[in-house]
């Protein structure tokens, strides 16, 4: 039957289908919103959390299916109820293209979650190992050579950041992007004699859902310069889509940008001081 927007199409029913499809997606909405709060405030344990955030994903699957449905029976006896569906879609596309992203990161991305510019000797979590103890958590120890072999590939730009600055500045300058990032500090010890390594321990958190992610810096000298070396590693799951490894790179880069304009910055030149004018001599006759 054709579709009829004379007058008398006003007075067709709603289809039934129609306002599920809108109100299972605004449920959906609901249901992301509500689970983003558990995680990020750590209302409830994770799986619960987990749970109700991929029950919501799943409510969005099914609200883009009854949509459908209901456009056909629309199409088929004329009712109304085109607008709620697109309003569904137009919702469920915007709740489902975030976690469309994520898994095409996860088929495309090695299944890491420890990453570090110095897979040998990768800096410790001393003060964070007591918060990689719970059920579910990775280890505070380094994932290992295959972890470390996958990351070579995955990522080969990640390296220790050497520095031509004491070893003192260059932990001042890396502690000041620490907390310009507003990260969670644990643990900070600037370097000291005899050793002179200096060691910042911090927490990160994911955008969205605010998973927690543990960082480790290493400040060493080398000679009259430094090196840098940095580890990011997920504090839950096998694999972190490529979040410790954007972290770790940004702040490479924000590193190497701030060292060299300190580098750069001229001496501040102090105005001479003004020399007293001494008195002339009197010559006596």
């Amino acid at each position: 039957m054709a579709r009829r927007f004379s007058a008398p199409y006003q007075s067709e029913p709603v289809s039934g289908l129609a306002s599920w499809s809108r109100n299972l997606a605004i449920f959906s909405v609901v249901a992301v919103l509500v689970s983003v709060i558990i995680v990020r405030f750590g209302i409830l344990e994770l799986k619960p959390a987990l749970a109700t955030f991929f029950g919501a994903l799943a409510f969005a699957g099914l609200s883009m299916l009854v949509g459908l449905a209901g456009a056909i029976a629309i199409w088929r006896d004329g009712s109304r109820g085109i607008s709620r569906i697109l309003l569904a879609f137009l919702i469920n596309a915007a709740l489902l293209a975030y976690p469309a992203y994520l898994a095409v990161q996860y088929r495309r991305l090695p299944p890491i979650h420890d990453i570090t510019t110095d897979p040998i000797d990768p800096p410790r979590f001393d003060a964070l190992a007591r918060l990689r103890t719970g059920d579910g958590t990775n280890p505070a120890v380094y994932a290992g050579l295959y972890s470390a072999e996958q990351q070579r590939i995955a990522y080969p730009d990640i390296e220790t950041v050497e520095l031509e600055l004491p070893v003192q500045r260059a932990y001042e300058i890396t502690l000041q992007l620490v907390n310009k990032r507003k990260w969670l500090v644990i643990d900070e010890r600037p370097p000291q004699l005899p050793r002179r390594i200096g060691r910042i321990e911090a927490v990160a958190r994911t955008p969205i859902m605010g998973f927690r992610e543990d960082v480790s810096i290493r400040v060493t000298p080398d000679r009259e310069d430094s090196r840098v070396d940095i580890r990011s590693a997920s504090r839950y799951f096998e694999s972190d889509l490529g979040s410790n490894a954007a972290r770790v790179l940004k702040l490479i880069d924000d590193i190497n940008t701030a060292a060299e304009s300190a580098a750069n910055k001229p001496a501040v030149k102090k105005p001479p001081l003004p020399t007293p004018k001494t008195p002339p001599k009197v010559v006596k006759k």
